[in-house]
Formats: structure tokens, C-alpha cells, sequence
């Protein structure tokens, strides 16, 4: 079987139900998206940054297969996710660049993730390691130890 070649581009509304068919599958790696009405309210941020291009995915054909938010309003990268059955292809890497070339690289960007010794953030915190991301401070978000990276200009 020939593996098409996977490219990073702007979701639109035509995305939404495979998009939220990853959401629904990563949700045990996402505090804040344990019940419906959480879903729900998921769905429709993920279509107002859809229509505001701030939504990126990734498509096996028309599969989402990687998605990432980004806030160019607060500089940040929102939420970043890929099916496990299609990680360590350089996905999370082509969104998370994709991403911080519609964002302003002359300020701090940032973005949360799992704290040091948290299994579910293993390759997220070396994913950002990678891309020079630091280490910053302790948050808990939805109830959830989490920690901000930074990326300074």
C-alpha cells in the first residue's frame, strides 16, 4: 500500500466530524474533555478556529490524522494531537511548524503540557524540547498538574 504524501493545511468545517473522531479518540491523554457537554463545548471552539484559521490538521486522505490550535492573540499553541497509530511519522513536528510560522517569533510563544514524570507527556515535553522550547512554570489546568513551556525569541 502507498503511503500518500501527509501535509499540514487550515481545517475548515468540512474536517469537524473526523476531527472530533481524533478528539474523542486521544481524550484520555486531554484533562478537560472527560463528558459530552466538555466535548461538545470542545467542537464548537474547534470550529470558531476553524473559521478563524487558527485550526491546522493533518489528512490521510480525508482522515484528520494530526490537529493543532494555535492563539495568535496570546502567542500560544492551544492543543496538539496525533492518532496513535500514525505517531513518530513527523506529524506533531510539521503541525507544531506550521504553527509557529503563523505566530510572531519576536515574543514568547508558549504552551502547556504535562509535567516532568507524567507518562502521558513523554514525547509532548520532547517534541517542544526539540523545537527549543523551556522548561517554565507549574500550572494545573482543569483540575490537572500541567507545566507551560516557553519559547523565547
Amino acid at each position: 500500500m502507498e503511503m500518500q504524501k501527509l501535509t499540514a493545511e487550515y481545517g475548515d468545517e468540512n474536517d469537524i466530524v473526523s476531527w472530533m473522531e481524533l478528539v474523542h479518540t486521544v481524550s484520555n491523554h486531554f484533562p478537560g474533555l472527560e463528558t459530552e457537554e466538555s466535548m461538545n463545548e470542545h467542537k464548537c471552539t474547534v470550529l470558531k478556529f476553524m473559521n478563524e484559521q487558527r485550526a491546522i490538521c493533518v489528512k490521510d486522505n480525508n482522515r484528520v490524522v494530526g490537529v493543532l490550535l494555535f492563539s495568535k492573540k496570546h502567542n500560544m499553541i492551544c492543543c496538539l494531537a496525533v492518532l496513535p497509530e500514525y505517531r513518530e511519522r513527523g506529524i506533531a513536528s510539521m503541525l507544531l511548524n506550521t504553527a509557529l510560522n503563523c505566530l510572531d517569533r519576536t515574543k514568547i510563544i508558549t504552551v502547556s503540557t504535562y509535567r516532568q514524570g507524567d507518562g502521558k507527556g513523554i514525547a509532548a515535553r520532547a517534541l517542544y524540547k526539540k523545537f527549543g522550547f523551556v522548561e517554565g512554570e507549574l500550572i494545573e489546568e482543569f483540575g490537572y498538574p500541567n507545566q507551560r513551556f516557553v519559547l523565547n525569541p
